[in-house]
């Protein structure tokens, strides 16, 4: 099977059950930028060396897949078995945090996005997570959205939040502590 089909030359897009969109709708942005986050989470977990949260990432990614595939229209038949998969993730995505967080100075001001270059890489990643939860809460203001996929991505921005930390400090890097703007410049 070939990688084009020319059914997009025209700037639209198929959805689940043949429905064509422009590849500019709301719906698409969103999907779009799931995809993107799931890219940077193939970086990290190309760059990571634990085993465990590799194979945790790659659990991440075909969660990601399943969320797109879901607001673009897929209606699996096991579509609940999927979310209560997923909601699994989500308490599992907590107990890392929680872990995570146990090793890690508390936060008492923001801190600037940065450190090792790995370190980094996992906070363009919770940006985009970000980015990710707040398109989808504007979609869902206009379509039907399970609110599981908001909390998802809610916990994985997180989640991605204090790996960037965590990693920063086992390679010793050490987190800048935003001041606000000082006097003069």
């Amino acid at each position: 099977m070939s990688i084009y089909t020319r059914t997009g030359d025209t700037g639209t897009t198929s959805l689940f059950g043949g429905k064509r969109v422009l590849k500019c709708a709301e719906l698409v942005d969103v999907y779009g930028s799931i995809d993107e986050l799931n890219s940077w989470v193939g970086l990290i977990a190309s760059q990571i060396t634990v085993p465990d949260v590799q194979q945790f990432l790659a659990m991440i990614q075909s969660d990601l897949f399943t969320i797109g595939s879901l607001l673009a229209g897929w209606k699996p038949a096991s579509q609940e078995v999927l979310l209560r998969k997923m909601e699994g993730r989500v308490k599992e995505m907590e107990a890392r945090i929680d872990a995570l967080e146990k090793d890690l100075p508390a936060i008492k001001n923001f801190i600037l996005p940065g450190g090792s270059v790995l370190g980094s890489y996992a906070h363009v990643t919770r940006s985009i997570c970000r980015r990710v939860e707040r398109q989808t809460v504007a979609l869902a203001q206009k379509q039907p959205v399970n609110p599981f996929i908001i909390k998802y991505l809610n916990r994985l921005s997180d989640l991605f939040f204090m790996l960037a930390r965590f990693i920063n400090k086992k390679t010793n890097q050490p987190e800048i502590i935003w001041s606000g703007m000082k006097k003069g410049k």
